[in-house]
């Protein structure tokens, strides 16, 4: 959200139906992902990871995870990785002893003829990878977590999609609707007063997905405007196979926009700033609302369909 913004519960409306909402609630519980096992590959190579006992070796003492090169060690021998370095101010955990910059060159050296498993392994990926190659698979890993793409608050939660859908139902209150067309209208007295706003998302299941709309308010250089856009939860190769559009009008005019779901791997944020959806110009926003232009009530349609490739 951007800051300074507040969080706004949008109006769902059917087709026959309209109900208003309050303001969204940001006080959130989390959860933490509970492991997911899959036995299916991807890339690299299949099969057990090195021993143990080597492994236990090239156990962080802090962190826990796997050491990479460089390694520093104290004067007693004992081990740490280079980010958790920084976090015991260089102070061994073990003996209390000062790191300096004494590196551990015989278990670097280790650490590079290893083949390691995939970080996300737990989560599914059974790939095993060279020293040098594993960190550049696991960051685009398709057993990655996903963020939780809910914008009106900071929310470090993490999953993969069938938890994070619960997430938003159960943690956000999110409203979940069946379905590929839908017709909103978003509410707001004296808009005139809101410089940047997130109503609240709205999640569809749509060809046995999940699609999130979002729906705000910010500032376009010094133009205030509002913002609607479509989020598909999954990665971007399988977002690309559909297509949404969005309209808008009043009045007898009206505004129309087509594009494709941006995945949430992508941040919401960065579609935000790339103005990937359709944009209003809050005079015409208001135009669009009728009246004498002191409140919101703007409505938005859209349909989701998918490609013939």
């Amino acid at each position: 959200m951007t800051p300074g913004g507040r969080i706004y519960q949008d109006v769902i409306e059917s087709l026959t139906a309209v109900a208003d909402y309050d303001l969204a609630p940001t006080n959130i519980e989390f959860r933490s992902l509970p492991p997911r096992k899959s036995t299916t590959a991807v890339g690299g190579k299949l099969g057990m990871p090195s021993s143990s006992a080597v492994h236990d070796l090239l156990e962080c003492p802090v962190c826990l995870n796997l050491m990479y090169p460089p390694i520093h060690q104290c004067p007693n021998g004992h081990t740490i990785c280079l980010n958790c370095k920084a976090k015991v101010h260089n102070s061994c955990p073990i003996c209390q002893q000062e790191l300096g910059n004494i590196r551990c060159l015989a278990l670097e050296k280790v650490a590079e003829s290893l083949e390691l498993p995939c970080r996300y392994r737990s989560l599914g990926c059974q790939d095993i990878f060279p020293f040098h190659s594993r960190r550049g698979h696991e960051q685009n890993c398709r057993y990655r977590p996903y963020n939780c793409p809910y914008a009106g608050a900071e929310c470090s939660v993490t999953g993969d999609i069938q938890f994070l859908v619960t997430h938003l139902k159960d943690d956000h209150q999110v409203d979940m609707h069946d379905g590929c067309t839908f017709n909103h209208r978003y509410v707001k007295s004296n808009p005139q007063e809101v410089e940047n706003a997130t109503w609240m998302l709205t999640v569809f299941n749509c060809f046995g997905h999940q699609f999130c709309l979002h729906f705000e308010a910010f500032h376009l250089g010094m133009a205030p405007v509002y913002m609607a856009f479509l989020r598909f939860m999954g990665d971007d190769h399988e977002a690309k196979k559909f297509s949404y559009s969005l309209e808008v009008g009043g009045n007898g005019r009206r505004l129309t926009w087509q594009g494709v779901p941006r995945s949430i791997r992508d941040s919401h944020k960065t579609v935000r700033d790339s103005l990937d959806g359709l944009i209003i110009q809050r005079n015409i926003a208001l135009f669009f609302s009728g009246g004498h232009r002191q409140e919101l009530k703007l409505k938005v349609a859209g349909r989701i369909w998918k490609e013939q490739l």
